[in-house]
């Protein structure tokens, strides 16, 4: 048997696929590997032809030769996977593009992203949530490769879970073995809606609109599996359409609105012209009922005719239909009846109120502008009679707040003639006109005008005003439901619109039995004017407030003080909070204030854990407002809570 039988006999034929090492290729090893890389040969292929080297005993430079050879082509096959792979992945996001360009089915274009974003990563399942900030919470929206009910029907709460904490942190999360990874904040639901769906891996990334976290995008996998930075960078991509996505569909649904309040307000032109002309006949029916001397209570039983419904003059309407009005110049519907605004000189004298029309046709509603018009002139000339009164209802008040020795019955009886009643109780208001005069004459009408709005408002509140230390003073009831603060603000607004200029007012803590306290009037007043100068050194010039708006300053405002209630407000929602369930929020916000507002340096003190701080401080923000930690409420809230450790037991302390 020759030599060259038995070498066939010892060296098998290559493989399908793999290149013979004792067969020398044109150019040395390279050429061979060239080969294998154009026709996409199997990872263990490249191995063959070093193995069958080695077997064959070749010389050392050879087998040296095929390593270096193999290294290098291994290293381009992997450099063209990851090539063909990145295009693959523009590809699928320049498609997932081209579907938002022509979005017409918000559904649809989220169905394909989750798909896709299967498809690419290769895990079993994607899925696709939104936030719910109605209920606080996240939900299922999209799923693709789920088989299990339960789990497209969850619902994940603020940091539960893995997709909660995605949407709580807006951060992206992963984790090889979901069940196992004590980093989540498990719950019963959340783990038997994973293991119906048999899920272990999972990657979650956020879908954000500018700084707002909406939902989450999920791709899982049943069996354990590590995700490489690139796929939750690219499942991070298809984030960002699907966010896009649901952008540009609120985007329509405001568009179409639009437009149909476009098309409704095309009508209403249309019959404009109708409107004027019939609105302008009955102006003239006006006109001449006011020649011959009709009052507004005329005015109101024509118009009532005219409209078939019932018409009266107030000066109490509700103010913001009533601003509305005045601002707009028409008649506006509230509720059941219809409010046009009485107004001259940009001074509001009351309103005209239509019951008994809900529906009603621009005429109609051109006919109760024009006689709000009419009464405003008939208004204008009683006025000088109504000064008069407004004179009396001064002195009254001047004698409240200065006479010394008094008679209490003649208080009373001067009261009751004004339809006052001084045992009930009271605020008293101090109010001052703001912005520039150009002169002391511009000064000294424009306090003239607050003078005389102050006075009116009086009168229908059945309270009292004067002059006083170049502003106003006013006394009105308390109503029920009423704090001191609303009647402040509610006074501001309304003497502002009547005068045309920032009004700012200072209000006094309720007062009663005034006929009978000879100093309580005076202290009410110098409370109004020490909160009135506060409003104003704060800035907060055309505002109105009582002590109880200042926080802790407010204890110093206030001609009593009152720590229980300042407390109260402040952090009252946290003291209940801890007496009915137990737990340890005021402790939490006392150590965490101790500790410089550091919650790493709080749970050493507390001896928890810092997740446990976390949850506390959320709870109080909950409680207290998001804006509990800005430095002026921080500050309220540890004086609160030293004077509320002051005033506790022992053992609450």
């Amino acid at each position: 048997m020759s030599r060259d039988h038995v070498q066939s006999i010892r060296r098998p034929a290559p493989a399908a696929g793999v290149l013979d090492p004792g067969a020398e290729a044109p150019g040395g090893a390279e050429p061979a590997y060239l080969e294998l890389l154009a026709r996409g040969a199997s990872a263990e292929a490249y191995e063959q032809p070093v193995l069958l080297a080695r077997a064959e005993n070749r010389p050392p430079e050879r087998i040296a030769a095929l390593e270096r050879a193999k290294l290098l082509a291994l290293r381009v096959r992997t450099e063209l996977e990851g090539r063909r792979r990145r295009e693959a992945e523009l590809s699928a996001l320049f498609e997932t593009a081209h579907d938002l360009a022509g979005l017409r089915d918000v559904d649809a274009v989220l169905q394909a992203i989750v798909q896709r974003a299967r498809s690419l990563l290769g895990t079993d399942v994607a899925y696709l949530s939104l936030n719910d900030p109605a209920r606080g919470d996240t939900y299922m929206r999209v799923t693709e490769g789920s088989v299990a009910a339960r789990f497209q029907q969850l619902r994940l709460g603020m940091g539960e879970g893995l997709g909660g904490l995605v949407a709580q942190t807006a951060r992206p999360y992963v984790t090889d073995d979901y069940l196992k990874d004590d980093r989540f904040q498990h719950t019963l639901p959340i783990d038997a809606g994973v293991r119906d769906e048999g899920l272990v891996a999972i990657l979650g990334v956020p879908l954000m609109l500018g700084p707002q976290v909406i939902g989450v995008l999920f791709a899982a996998d049943r069996r354990a599996r590590v995700f490489e930075r690139e796929q939750i960078a690219l499942l991070g991509s298809f984030a960002a359409l699907a966010a896009a996505a649901i952008d540009t569909a609120n985007l329509l649904t405001e568009t179409r609105s639009a437009v149909a309040g476009l098309e409704r307000a095309n009508e209403v032109i249309k019959d404009h012209s109708a409107v004027i002309e019939r609105a302008s006949d009955i102006h003239d029916r006006l006109a001449e009922l006011v020649l011959r001397g009709g009052r507004v209570r005329d005015v109101a039983a024509a118009v009532s005719q005219v409209l078939g419904g019932t018409v009266e003059f107030t000066d109490t309407a509700d103010p913001r239909p009533l601003e509305t009005s005045r601002t707009e110049g028409h008649a506006v519907r509230h509720g059941g009846d219809w409010i046009a605004a009485v107004a001259a000189g940009g001074e509001l004298l009351g309103a005209l109120v239509l019951r008994g029309r809900p529906a009603l046709d621009p005429v109609d509603q051109r006919t109760l502008e024009r006689a709000a018009m009419v009464t405003s002139l008939l208004l204008l000339a009683d006025r000088s009679a109504a000064e008069a009164e407004q004179r009396v209802r001064g002195e009254l008040l001047d004698d409240l707040l200065d006479a010394r020795d008094r008679e209490p019955r003649r208080l009373r009886d001067r009261a009751a003639r004004l339809h006052a009643d001084l045992d009930a109780p009271h605020v008293v208001l101090a109010a001052r006109p703001e912005g520039p005069a150009a002169d002391a004459e511009q000064a000294a009408a424009a306090r003239r005008r607050l003078w005389s709005a102050a006075s009116r408002l009086a009168t229908s509140r059945h309270g009292l005003a004067a002059a006083r230390d170049g502003g106003t003073v006013l006394l009105l009831p308390l109503e029920p439901g009423d704090t001191a603060t609303d009647v402040a603000r509610r006074t501001a607004r309304h003497l502002g619109t009547a005068v045309h200029r920032p009004v700012t007012v200072g209000a006094s803590a309720p007062v009663a039995d005034l006929a009978t306290r000879p100093d309580a009037g005076a202290a009410a007043y110098a409370e109004g004017r020490r909160c009135l100068d506060a409003l104003r050194l704060l800035g907060r010039e055309g505002d109105g407030a009582a002590a109880e708006d200042f926080g802790f300053l407010g204890l110093l405002l206030a001609g009593e003080r009152d720590v229980t209630a300042f407390v109260t407000r402040t952090i009252g929602p946290v003291v209940a909070y801890d007496r009915r369930r137990g737990t340890e929020l005021l402790r939490t916000l006392d150590t965490y204030f101790a500790c410089g507002m550091s919650p790493a340096r709080t749970k050493d003190g507390l001896h928890v854990h810092v997740n446990t701080v976390a949850q506390r401080l959320d709870r109080v923000a909950r409680l207290l407002g998001d804006d509990w930690q800005r430095p002026a409420r921080a500050l309220e809230i540890q004086l609160a809570l030293r004077l509320h450790r002051l005033g506790a037991p022992p053992e609450r302390r």
